[in-house]
């Protein structure tokens, strides 16, 4: 059996994003487990005066939960043309730990806007790849429009989950 852990960028109470991996969580092929990290919240504000050992107990968690896992998805919102400072925040605490470094990521960027998320996406790419994660390119995704395309109970359109269900396949034979 293999293990992903599911990080939503956004903290809204329905979210989109978390949403889309609770989606993913039931698109991923047999044999595949899909635990949603719900910590986000309770990590504190990055201080690398904290960053000793031992590490702030939600902290320690995150560490664990991501080392644990075969692969990490990961589906933040755009605010301010940028990632979600409660995303951020989580990658800061991983940084000097290392548990991206050679760790398969699907990355999933959701956005209200037509437009999509195009820029936060960018920057998430680049964050992740300093910090060594593994981004096959089929493994990271932009919905545009994601209001129109994830119904009020998380069911997806079809085109949406056709596109989803690719770039989970391509991810999890990247692993």
């Amino acid at each position: 059996m293999k293990k992903l852990f599911a990080i939503s960028g956004s903290l809204r109470e329905r979210s989109f994003n978390t949403a889309l991996l609770r989606a993913a969580a039931s698109l991923v092929p047999d044999g595949i487990e899909v635990e949603l990290f719900a910590g986000l919240a309770e990590l504190p504000h990055f201080n690398p005066d904290l960053d000793v050992e031992p590490a702030p107990r939600p902290v320690v968690d995150l560490r664990a939960r991501i080392a644990a896992a075969d692969g990490v998805l990961v589906c933040s919102p755009e605010y301010a043309h940028g990632v979600p400072g409660s995303l951020k925040n989580a990658l800061d605490w991983i940084v000097s730990s290392g548990e991206f470094t050679d760790k398969p990521t699907l990355l999933i960027n959701a956005s209200p806007s037509f437009m999509g998320a195009s820029m936060a996406q960018a920057n998430l790419v680049e964050i992740l790849r300093v910090m060594g994660a593994k981004l096959p390119d089929a493994a990271v995704v932009s919905i545009a429009s994601v209001s129109r395309k994830v119904s009020a109970d998380g069911s997806l359109d079809a085109e949406t989950a056709t596109a989803l269900r690719a770039a989970l396949s391509a991810f999890v034979t990247a692993i």
